[in-house]
């Protein structure tokens, strides 16, 4: 027999919420957090919100619902819950209302779980949503980190999509087609980042660029190219940076756009909230360490605006994020909720 906290986290991982569809699972969570006595809604942005106590100090817990696509059977094998989500990031989240509801509402403070929605879409509509509404005192965002490990940056972002249209040549001619042509600017974008990453040895501080699409078509007349560049940006470097480095490289006949853009973030480490999420670790057995993540979160959004002290923590392990073998070791994911449950007390 399951626990509670397991149940809850299998029926999560078993609605389907890739982003952008996440209505099913928000209202499911609202009804959950309300049998467990929270205040609970979906606001306007359509994210899932639980609130407990009244009290003005505000202690946000932010996770979010979306996942990216890839259906996944549900099963509970060899002590993990298999399925789109376990890791990233429904196993944070389902961590964040299990320890809620276990601490219960604490004297002054407000704890406030946020299941966010387009967390996985360069539009972070969910956590953008917040901004404007919600001044908390202390912030975790809900990301798989391992339950022993706290998480205090994430790296930046860019997408640049190429284009390029042009007349048709005779492949036996000297001009070169726009495939080759657009492989050359990924080439270009590729040298442009090993000649930054020269000198740094930690890959926090060193720019990542990946072909993340291309795609060629003729109809005997004309030709195209399109092709979409990732990257991920160290602190110290910006988004606009990138964006004029490579304008230059594509050509005149190439149109460029660049979207996406998120700003690194890196949280200070001495903080209430780190302290608190330190002793959790150690209440548990742990020996606690940190880490700075290569990808982006919602931590790149509230962080620099809302100035608090700010973490992320969640069970599972991120390589396996977005993979065909997404799983969530439970043994983990109970642990990480007692973690949680005493920063909650302490912080």
């Amino acid at each position: 027999m399951v626990s509670d906290s397991v149940e809850l986290l299998r029926r999560m991982v078993s609605i389907p919420s890739v982003s952008g569809q996440e209505e099913e699972l928000a209202g499911f969570l609202a009804r959950e957090m309300g049998a467990r006595g929270f205040r609970a809604w979906v606001d306007e942005a359509g994210n899932a919100i639980g609130e407990l106590g009244a009290g003005p100090e505000e202690i946000l817990l932010l996770g979010h619902m979306d996942t990216v696509p890839g259906a996944i059977p549900v099963q509970i094998e060899g002590g993990a819950l298999y399925g789109r989500g376990a890791v990233d990031a429904k196993g944070p989240l389902a961590a964040f209302i299990a320890a809620a509801t276990q601490v219960g509402p604490l004297e002054g403070k407000r704890i406030v779980v946020c299941g966010a929605v387009e967390e996985e879409s360069t539009t972070s509509k969910g956590a953008r949503a917040l901004l404007g509404r919600r001044i908390p005192s202390v912030v975790i965002i809900g990301e798989p980190s391992g339950w022993d490990r706290i998480t205090l940056g994430y790296k930046g972002r860019l997408l640049a999509d190429y284009r390029l249209q042009r007349r048709m040549s005779h492949t036996a001619g000297p001009e070169s087609g726009a495939p080759e042509r657009a492989v050359d600017f990924w080439l270009a974008a590729r040298d442009y980042a090993a000649n930054y990453n020269q000198g740094r040895a930690r890959r926090f501080e060193m720019l990542d660029a990946s072909l993340r699409s291309i795609h060629t078509e003729s109809d005997g007349l004309r030709e195209s190219a399109l092709l979409t560049i990732g990257f991920r940006i160290p602190p110290g470097l910006y988004p606009t940076d990138v964006e004029q480095a490579l304008a230059p490289l594509a050509g005149p006949e190439a149109e460029v756009r660049f979207r996406g853009a998120e700003l690194p973030y890196k949280a200070p480490k001495s903080t209430r909230l780190v302290a608190a999420l330190l002793a959790g670790i150690r209440s548990r057995g742990g020996e606690p360490g940190f880490t700075l993540k290569t990808g982006t979160s919602d931590m790149n959004v509230v962080g620099p605006v809302w100035a608090c002290p700010i973490a992320a923590y969640g069970p599972g392990d991120s390589t396996l994020d977005h993979t065909p073998e997404e799983r969530l070791d439970l043994a983990e994911y109970e642990r990480a909720i007692a973690v949680l449950a005493e920063a909650l007390k302490r912080v």
